[in-house]
């Protein structure tokens, strides 16, 4: 049948032609995506020296942050910003005096905590405690491509009550923050292990 329609001289091209087809075919790789990489980040040593404020609270703060007086709405004079230029960071610091209002401060930090649930991967609870020093509070641990991937505050329970967050003025993406994230966590950590209220 195939003969008859094509002849003996075209069924010899079309064997040729699905000859290279499949040899064609055959030494086509597959394309593979290249893996999506982000740039290497280098961080400073970690060294820390003592910073002591005007209202009434002391900690170690690193030495590559730079503390400037937060300018912006609803500033108040204790209210600080420690700042990273080189990694578009900051951690946002506030203070206020208790006049027998403490829940009220706390359950403004957790819903400012929470207010990310709705992008956060997972928000977990951390308190700690320095009787001691009468240094109480607890870390929001905020997972996942949110504006803040850590909020905090201290307080004695009576008088003072200082809280923060960190900041990063870029578009969020865990996998590309990650590293940076973990290395300021560590700075805010030792903070609050560093924490003292001036008396």
């Amino acid at each position: 049948m195939i003969k008859k329609i094509f002849g003996p001289e075209r069924i010899g091209q079309l064997v040729i032609v699905m000859i290279i087809i499949t040899f064609a075919a055959g030494c086509r790789k597959a394309y593979t995506p290249k893996p999506e990489s982000y740039f290497r980040i280098d961080f400073p040593q970690k060294e820390y020296i003592s910073y002591k404020s005007e209202c009434n609270y002391s900690f170690d703060c690193p030495v590559y942050g730079k503390i400037t007086p937060y300018q912006g709405q609803g500033d108040e004079p204790c209210w600080i910003n420690i700042e990273f230029p080189g990694y578009k960071g900051k951690i946002h610091i506030t203070y206020k005096t208790l006049h027998s209002d403490l829940n009220t401060h706390v359950e403004d930090i957790r819903t400012l905590a929470y207010k990310h649930s709705i992008k956060a991967d997972d928000i977990l609870e951390e308190t700690f405690s320095f009787p001691d020093r009468e240094v109480y509070g607890m870390i929001y641990d905020i997972k996942g491509n949110t504006a803040s991937s850590m909020s905090f505050f201290i307080t004695d329970s009576t008088d003072n009550f200082l809280s923060g967050s960190l900041y990063f003025s870029v578009i969020p993406n865990k996998d590309s923050l990650a590293p940076v994230i973990g290395f300021f966590t560590e700075d805010i950590r030792h903070m609050i292990e560093t924490f003292h209220w001036e008396k």
